[in-house]
Parts: C-alpha cells; sequence; structure tokens
C-alpha cells in the first residue's frame, strides 16, 4: 500500500493535564503517515489525481491550536479521527510530540503514536 509521509508539522497549542499548559500553552509537533493510493498520480502527474498534503497540514495545526484537552492522547485522537474522513484516505498515523514537557529533570520528549483507518 502506497503512503505519504508529512514530518515536522509544528504549532502552538494549548492540550495539557495542567492548568498552566491550557492557558500558556506549548508547543506540539506531528509527523503523519497517509495511505493512499498514489498509483494514479503517478501515472498522470496530476494534483487532482492524488491527495493534497497541505489540507492534511492545516487540519493539525487548526486542531492544535484550537483544541484545550487535558490528554495529548485525546488530541492525537481527533487529529486522526479528522484525517481520516478525508477523501482517499485509506488509513492514516498520527505520532504526536510534546518536546518540552513540563517535568522536573526531563529533557525528553514525549510522543503519542496511533493508526486509524475508515
Amino acid at each position: 500500500m502506497d503512503c505519504i509521509e508529512v514530518t515536522g508539522i509544528r504549532s502552538y497549542g494549548y492540550t495539557g493535564f495542567l492548568a498552566e499548559e491550557r492557558t500558556l500553552g506549548q508547543w506540539f509537533e506531528v509527523d503523519l503517515t497517509l495511505w493512499v493510493d498514489l498509483q494514479p498520480s503517478g501515472k498522470s502527474d496530476d494534483l487532482n489525481d492524488t491527495f493534497d498534503y497541505r489540507n492534511a497540514i492545516a487540519i493539525v495545526k487548526q486542531i492544535i491550536q484550537t483544541a484545550k484537552f487535558a490528554l495529548v492522547e485525546k488530541l492525537a485522537q481527533v487529529i486522526a479521527e479528522e484525517i481520516v474522513k478525508m477523501e482517499s484516505i485509506q488509513k492514516v498515523r498520527v505520532r504526536l510530540s510534546k518536546p518540552a514537557a513540563p517535568i522536573p529533570d526531563f529533557g525528553g520528549r514525549i510522543t503519542i503514536d496511533i493508526t486509524r483507518t475508515q
């Protein structure tokens, strides 16, 4: 099965367990894997025969910027649900990262990785 990978979508949002995270916000990063049939566009060289991933990027950014959930799991789920509804998307993988989680003495990142199908 064919796929398009879109990595490094970065946006500022207000999801987090702590009240400060939902008030002050923080950066989130998203990588998408979009399963779609690329054979028609590979033959035609026509954008109309493929999935325009700019739409997926816009949806991810809009959800991150406007949502206020307690859990990043919920944010990842909502992103996946909206993307998989899009025409020609058969399956989506969402990797949502919180690069600066407010955890004392922790310099790593937290990543939620989910896959959803139509």
